[in-house]
């Protein structure tokens, strides 16, 4: 397979992922911002958001102070934003338009008909409470295409890239979203590890689609250290850091059976998926959870890299 094709597909599923994910924080920070103050203000609200997108210097160069609307318009429709849901959609289709015979007829009428019908939306739609509705299109959009390719797409070349691009993308997103709101949402005067308001935390479960599995692993109230393990080292939940990065590895692992090549990205995945499975939550806790999640950050962003590098994307 070309460089150029695998590419486009990786970064057809990663952009897929990536609006799914805008999707995700967006109401994250929507339910949030709905609830009572509990110490820090509904002004950090959107801004932790936005932090935990990325993309919070770029959205200041432009729009200066944060607010709901101007939040709300750069995550999901400005332009100016390359990670805006209306970006991620656009790119996809792009790149799957550029490898067209790649995909299967399923998968590209789901990317396009996805991309139609968001152009017909309007910012001023999702006034009188309909961002919620529209929240949940995207998301479903996703699912239709993901449901696509795992349904329809042969188990070559171009289901192990498409594969690499959605895992890579859906752990840097999980990680980013366990970072920024974990410190959130601590009250200022708690130690890592305290009690905050039960409806948060199931607000940031509910963005990465956990609350009610997190309800049947542990049988127990929103607890901010078991949120933590729950999205970090928890093999059987599909967007935690573990399981995101054991696909990770498993795709290099048949893309290195099929190709030989791969090698490099292939052993920096071997290497995160063990630091992952052999993970303990107090060792995580006594030496920075933050510091844990900006190491994977910058782990998986290397992984992505080699991967670039070993099949020749550029």
């Amino acid at each position: 397979m070309l460089g150029r094709t695998a590419a486009s597909l990786f970064w057809m599923s990663r952009y897929i992922e990536r609006a799914e994910n805008i999707a995700r924080l967006t109401e994250a920070g929507y339910r949030i911002s709905l609830t009572p103050d509990v110490g820090q203000g509904h002004r950090e609200d959107w801004k932790s958001t936005l932090i935990a997108a990325g993309n919070f210097d770029g959205f200041v160069r432009k729009h200066g102070e944060v607010s709901a609307e101007k939040a709300q318009h750069w995550l999901l429709f400005d332009r100016d934003n390359s990670s805006s849901v209306r970006c991620c959609l656009e790119t996809a289709r792009n790149n799957g338009r550029a490898v067209r015979t790649a995909l299967t007829r399923e998968m590209w009428e789901a990317l396009n008909s996805t991309w139609i019908e968001f152009s017909a939306i309007k910012p001023a739609d999702l006034a009188s409470g309909r961002l919620p509705e529209f929240l949940d299109w995207v998301r479903m959009r996703s699912n239709l295409f993901r449901g696509s390719l795992l349904g329809t797409l042969l188990r070559d070349e171009g289901y192990h890239f498409s594969q690499l691009g959605a895992f890579i993308e859906r752990g840097d997103n999980t990680a980013r979203i366990l970072d920024v709101k974990y410190y959130v949402l601590l009250p200022s005067n708690a130690s890592v590890g305290g009690e905050v308001d039960a409806y948060q935390w199931e607000t940031i479960l509910r963005s990465v689609s956990a609350h009610r599995s997190y309800r049947h692993v542990y049988k127990d109230r929103y607890r901010p250290w078991n949120v933590a393990e729950f999205l970090i080292l928890r093999q059987e939940m599909p967007r935690s850091l573990r399981f995101s990065v054991g696909w990770v590895e498993r795709s290099l692992e048949g893309l290195h059976a099929l190709t030989g090549g791969g090698a490099t990205a292939f052993a920096e995945a071997r290497a995160l998926h063990d630091v992952l499975r052999d993970g303990d939550m107090d060792a995580i806790f006594q030496s920075g959870l933050h510091e844990f999640l900006t190491d994977f950050l910058a782990k998986n962003n290397a992984v992505s890299g080699s991967i670039a590098g070993d099949y020749n994307f550029n």
